[in-house]
């Protein structure tokens, strides 16, 4: 099936109307992207973030008629700005497939190998995970879920019963269980990612020591490591809550942070008795490593 990708670029003030009216002349999905170069990071919670100049992408049915499209938008935000009209005539294809092209099996530290389907490696004193590109974040691809999965191939977590906090794709859950975990509990806001973690578990048969939930699903215990992938600014405002469900002496490794951010997450940490370790970092990213005192 062939598809209309009409786009056109305005302000953020206008983005979110554009949008809008896309929808209202039959746009089966409309998506945004930066149209400079002002990457975001961090929006603020249950915020949608807004480039200052944004490129408003909408896909069409190919009975779509793109000039009339034009016409009726142009007419409708004539005093406002619209810059850099664009019409594409795009097929379909296997998308996930395509970016798997690009997905290759990696090595996290010296026991832990992540692969695509059909690409596992067989390595001695190693195990490998299968894990293909889906709906939720998390292939080991990005330096934040990297530096989790040395972390996890680099220390001994046999017969460790571990907490996954912002579990996603299920990756680090997965690897700890493949790594010697007695069993793992996975934890996430969005139900895509439960359901993901428990189709990626099966695929590596560990789903007998993996139990999912939404956080309102979840009763707290202490457990031997926490590991808490998400961004700086849940971690410091989720600080308190993270920090109870450590056992005296237990391991707490958090991610998804900043260079720069590294030191308020410390702080907000701190206060509830865990020593961190100097943060790990790659590229823009860095890991920090954490101990509860008794």
């Amino acid at each position: 099936m062939t598809w209309h990708q009409l786009s056109v670029i305005t302000n953020k003030n206008t983005a979110t109307k554009v949008s809008d009216f896309f929808s209202e002349l039959g746009a089966v999905s409309v998506t945004y992207m930066d149209a400079e170069d002002h990457p975001v990071y961090e929006p603020a919670l249950g915020e949608t973030e807004i480039w200052i100049s944004t490129k408003v992408i909408a896909l069409f049915e190919i009975e779509a008629e793109p000039e009339l499209v034009k016409t009726l938008l142009f007419s409708q935000f004539k005093e406002l700005t619209l810059n850099s009209w664009f019409e594409e005539i795009i097929q379909d294809q296997a998308w996930e497939r395509s970016w798997m092209e690009h997905y290759h099996p990696m090595k996290f530290g010296n026991r832990l190998w992540v692969c695509p389907t059909g690409q596992e490696k067989k390595e001695q004193n190693c195990v490998c995970m299968t894990l293909d590109p889906g709906l939720a974040f998390g292939t080991g691809t990005h330096p934040t879920t990297a530096l989790c999965l040395e972390w996890l191939s680099s220390h001994d977590i046999s017969n460790k019963i571990v907490i996954d906090y912002g579990c996603g794709s299920g990756i680090l859950a997965i690897a700890a269980v493949l790594l010697g975990a007695k069993e793992v509990h996975a934890i996430d806001i969005d139900p895509q990612a439960i359901i993901t973690t428990q189709a990626n578990a099966e695929k590596n048969k560990v789903q007998d020591k993996i139990k999912n939930y939404l956080p309102e699903q979840f009763s707290s215990f202490e457990a031997d490591i926490v590991l808490a992938n998400i961004l700086a600014k849940p971690l410091c405002e989720l600080s308190e809550p993270i920090s109870a469900l450590l056992k005296p002496q237990g391991q707490l490794v958090l991610s998804g942070i900043l260079n720069e951010q590294a030191n308020l997450v410390i702080d907000a940490y701190t206060k509830f008795n865990i020593k961190i370790k100097s943060p790990i970092s790659q590229e823009e990213w860095c890991r920090l490593d954490g101990l509860k005192n008794n």
